[in-house]
């Protein structure tokens, strides 16, 4: 009777302490960032290309396809592009004056068919320049703000890229939740983001919870915290993003609520 009582004591204990573990909710460490993360635009031409004109400056809102910066190597590639379109429009002249020719029987296919494979070969050599005066610019992959410039005029750009794009108008606060407690956490439970940065606490809604266990990113100041405590991200939606639209990457303390 007496190990019976210690079990039934044990259990009871054990569902007490998950209950009360459930009605607390889940806290966490996290961190600010916009819609998709922080995106860092590089060069397309590669690490080392000097910026000659950069079109934006931190804080400005560009469209997708937008043009960013202008790189040394334009000037050139954009001489030889008006180059080679001169050679396809004198080739394609040339033709369609043999081929006027060949209706009079003046001209012999041969010289026709090879002006023919003349007007292909400067169509491909100027589309290859287009792709390389295309290399010379960096544009937006998507709207965005700039959040900061890496490379101005007259530097080079390094491996943090030229500049660094986030969707500002949607935030979101990631959560490091511990691999033991996300059992606990579903799409659609309200949260809570604290900081000292902020002038009162934010409230957003889980709207995702990531495929991957991975290592702590964000360390608290605690010197006795984990430091390789296996998390999962847990992606919550805020509902005031322009309360921190400016605080990408600010540290916060996340209150998922069951």
């Amino acid at each position: 009777m007496r190990i019976l009582a210690v079990l039934l004591f044990t259990l009871l204990f054990t569902l007490t302490s998950l209950a009360q573990s459930a009605a607390r909710g889940i806290t966490s460490l996290g961190r600010i960032e916009p819609a998709g993360g922080v995106v860092r635009l590089a060069g397309p031409s590669g690490v080392g290309s000097v910026i000659m004109e950069l079109k934006v400056n931190a804080g400005d809102w560009v469209e997708e396809g937008q043009l960013i910066a202008i790189l040394d190597s334009y000037a050139v590639r954009k001489a030889d592009q008006a180059r080679l379109q001169a050679e396809l429009d004198n080739a394609r002249k040339k033709l369609a004056r043999e081929v006027k020719l060949s209706r009079a029987v003046a001209s012999s296919a041969a010289t026709v068919e090879n002006l023919e494979l003349n007007v292909k070969a400067a169509e491909a050599a100027i589309t290859a320049a287009n792709a390389m005066v295309a290399l010379s610019t960096v544009v937006a992959p998507q709207k965005g703000q700039v959040l900061y410039v890496h490379a101005r005029p007259g530097e080079r750009i390094g491996v943090e890229g030229v500049v660094e794009l986030g969707r500002t108008d949607k935030m979101y606060a990631v959560a490091e939740v511990y691999e033991t407690d996300i059992i606990n956490v579903k799409p659609g439970q309200q949260a809570r983001v604290l900081s000292p940065a902020l002038p009162a606490p934010l409230s957003g809604t889980v709207e995702s919870i990531g495929l991957k266990v991975g290592r702590m990113d964000v360390l608290g100041l605690d010197p006795v915290a984990q430091a390789d405590a296996r998390v999962i991200e847990v992606h919550i939606l805020l509902d005031d993003p322009n309360a921190v639209s400016h605080l990408t990457n600010l540290q916060v303390e996340v209150e998922i609520t069951p």
